[in-house]
């Protein structure tokens, strides 16, 4: 294994997380968002990771990468409040399907995996500079 490939693999764990935090972001943005419609209502997203491999025949991996980000099929959560400007014909409103525990769950996982791969580069950086300096 490349001594210098631990970068670009921790490199690509840090992107990947960053695409979650920013998935988790937008959801908790949009959390108390309401339509008249529950086609146009928000739908939380998720991003898709993919593991890379490093060749054929190698069985140490060399990172993730994000195939896409999908949305949550969970159905908004219709509310009765006739008295809302976007209520439709019979009075309600439907909320976003962002579940609050799950995208807290999602960000301080994500942010601690983030935080790890950092911790990976850091490491790596010491214990490459300790090599250099055996022979001083």
């Amino acid at each position: 294994m490349d001594l210098f490939r631990v970068f670009s693999i921790a490199g690509s764990g840090m992107g990947a997380q960053s695409v979650r935090l920013n998935a988790t972001a937008s959801n908790l943005a949009n959390i108390n968002s309401v339509s008249g419609d529950p086609a146009e209502a928000y739908r939380a997203r998720h991003p898709v990771f993919e593991t890379v491999m490093a060749g054929a025949g190698q069985e140490a991996g060399a990172g993730v990468r994000v195939l896409g980000v999908v949305e949550d099929r969970t159905e908004p959560m219709p509310v009765y409040e006739p008295g809302h400007p976007q209520a439709d014909d019979a009075g309600y409103i439907y909320r976003g399907n962002v579940d609050l525990a799950s995208e807290m769950t999602n960000m301080i996982s994500a942010s601690r995996a983030y935080q790890n791969n950092v911790e990976i580069l850091n490491t790596s950086k010491d214990l490459m500079l300790r090599t250099l300096n055996l022979g001083n």
